[in-house]
């Protein structure tokens, strides 16, 4: 069964509090959304990434911006 729709969409404000990883944001309508997610290796890395230290010296154990859960 085929659907066939005609939509206007007007949209003065749009807020998004949170975007994450395979995050699908939809306004309208949609036949199939398959999710798809890809990792590409290319720098042909072999090895963990070197760890990164602040300005004095110490390690940095956490994320530089503060994300939300």
């Amino acid at each position: 069964m085929n659907f066939y729709i005609q939509q206007s969409i007007h949209i003065n404000l749009l807020k998004v509090n949170s975007v994450s990883n395979s995050s699908v944001l939809q306004i309208g309508s949609s036949g199939i959304i398959k999710p798809a997610s890809y990792l590409y290796n290319t720098g042909g890395f072999t090895g963990p990434a070197p760890q990164v230290s602040k300005a004095g010296g110490t390690t940095f154990e956490g994320p530089s911006v503060p994300l939300s859960s």
